[in-house]
């Protein structure tokens, strides 16, 4: 099989109101409790789901099934939202089982014959109700069932687990046709170009691309699709959403939060791998991109690959600096003179005319002074001077954190007797939008992969594109990375690069 050139532009016919089997793989794990399960049930609680549907748990080890009952309803305690009730709880732990992980060798493991069983008792005929001379509901047969495989599981077991599949037959329906099954891979989708070309062409010997949802749970965040609507939907911003008006894009992501949870994965990534190649790219396309000429699938998916696209490769010597939190080696886990960064800044180029000599200017790290995630366009300053002042840069900026936020900020009169100028800043947060309410990044993307919609999932042409851009950072010019002082703003080398207006965040 052949990765798409385009996305679907159209959910499959199964669509979300057939019967749905949701497959966890490694539902014991971390990101299960955390993400997927809460994720699960805010779709429930909301009416997202089908009126049929099952939950159906894999791994190594087996699992009774009031086990895992009870491991549902502790991860739902624990990280479910506060509106999450016994009752939800109990909705959901109702619909839920647990199996055997899929093998590739002769038996296969629990999981294909867990998978059919479930398919019957989803698809058994309603029973007529008193008085009644038709089905309650028309008779549904295993071919209508959509089963969705979660891979919340380990990266290297991506590869694996895709061929056990593919040697079972799970990659298709009863009926041999692959549209009402679909998988979910997690970041990172590789860790290099060479391991991310290996890793899909294992996925596409298996599974067509229509069936395939990279997950990027930034580009599920309410915050991060309004990029687009904002721009599009409003010529006060779509006028200036290029070089003429725009000096400098930044995208910065500082984060308080230590590594000690996770820091033997943590210590074989870094912030780079961990954040740059996948989020910080795909908020940069999603930027960056020019006007779709529809708001279907395949063109919005299309613009934002096409900016990735004229991304220019990153000059490691001139355009990073990597740093490394002090005491970040006296944490257990992570090896001796450990050279892993912990913090990157990175001045990325984009080569197209929108764009050109723009600089867009990527920061995450951890340990850092405060915990933001925000999209800033510093507007250039047309006059410099007025009244004998220099005017301060406009900025547009929109915070990609909980709900979201846009705040406009733009010369105004100091208050007082005299005509000065000062920097004002007009703040809308964007829970205050009605009606509707939005849901968290997590529920937002499975909800997508239920209808089939994949415009907030990355491919193969994106990611080609991104791991090109990020390549020259794995080679000999890597720079070492610099300390910072836990609580900092990271490496005062950083400062060079948002050079003349420095870092919007933590100029205050």
């Amino acid at each position: 099989m052949s990765p798409s050139e385009t996305p679907s532009a159209t959910p499959s016919d199964a669509g979300a109101a057939a019967p749905l089997i949701l497959v966890l793989h490694g539902a014991r794990g971390d990101l299960s409790r955390r993400l997927v399960l809460p994720s699960l049930a805010t779709l429930h609680e909301r009416g997202l789901l089908p009126d049929r549907w099952a939950l159906l748990g894999t791994g190594r080890e087996s699992m009774s099934r009031e086990d895992f009952v009870g491991h549902v309803r502790s991860a739902l305690e624990e990280f479910g939202h506060e509106g999450t009730t016994d009752d939800d709880v109990d909705a959901l732990t109702r619909h839920s089982r647990f199996t055997d992980e899929v093998r590739a060798d002769g038996d296969g493991g629990g999981l294909p014959a867990a998978l059919d069983q479930v398919r019957r008792e989803l698809t058994e005929t309603e029973a007529l109700a008193e008085g009644d001379q038709e089905p309650a509901a028309r008779t549904l047969g295993p071919e209508d069932v959509v089963v969705v495989h979660y891979l919340a599981i380990p990266p290297q077991g991506f590869a694996p687990l895709t061929e056990a599949m593919g040697a079972q037959g799970l990659a298709v329906g009863p009926d041999g046709r692959h549209e009402t099954v679909r998988i979910v891979y997690e970041k990172p989708y590789g860790t290099s170009p060479e391991s991310f070309r290996e890793l899909d062409a294992v996925v596409h010997e298996v599974f067509e691309e229509d069936q395939v949802f990279r997950i990027d749970h930034f580009l599920g965040k309410e915050a991060t699709q309004n990029l687009h609507v904002m721009r599009f939907a409003n010529d006060l911003f779509s006028s200036v959403w290029d070089r003429h008006h725009v000096e400098q894009v930044q995208i910065d992501v500082p984060e308080t939060l230590d590594v000690a949870q996770r820091a033997e994965f943590y210590d074989a990534t870094g912030a780079a791998l961990d954040m740059v190649v996948s989020h910080l790219f795909q908020v940069a396309g999603q930027v960056a991109m020019e006007p779709p000429r529809h708001l279907a699938v395949s063109d919005l998916v299309r613009a934002r690959e096409d900016a990735i696209g004229d991304f220019r490769p990153l000059d490691p010597v001139n355009d990073v600096v990597l740093g490394q939190f002090e005491g970040y080696q006296d944490i257990e886990g992570v090896r001796e003179g450990s050279t892993t960064d912990t913090f990157i800044a990175a001045r990325l180029w984009i080569d197209n005319e929108r764009w050109r000599d723009v600089p867009f200017l990527l920061r995450t790290g951890k340990r850092m002074a405060a915990s933001a995630q925000r999209v800033t366009l510093v507007l250039r300053r047309d006059p410099v001077h007025l009244f004998g002042d220099e005017v301060p840069a406009g900025a547009i900026s929109l915070s990609l954190a909980g709900d979201g936020e846009i705040a406009l900020t733009t010369a105004v009169k100091k208050p007082g007797p005299d005509l000065d100028l000062a920097r004002g800043t007009a703040t809308m947060l964007l829970d205050d939008v009605t009606p509707g309410e939005p849901l968290p990044a997590y529920a937002s993307l499975m909800h997508d992969v239920l209808q089939g919609d994949r415009t907030l999932f990355t491919t193969p042409i994106g990611l080609e594109a991104a791991w090109r851009t990020f390549e020259p950072l794995l080679g000999e010019d890597r720079p070492d990375p610099l300390p910072y002082a836990p609580g900092s703003w990271g490496p005062a080398a950083a400062d060079e690069l948002a050079a003349p207006h420095g870092w919007v965040l933590g100029r205050q």
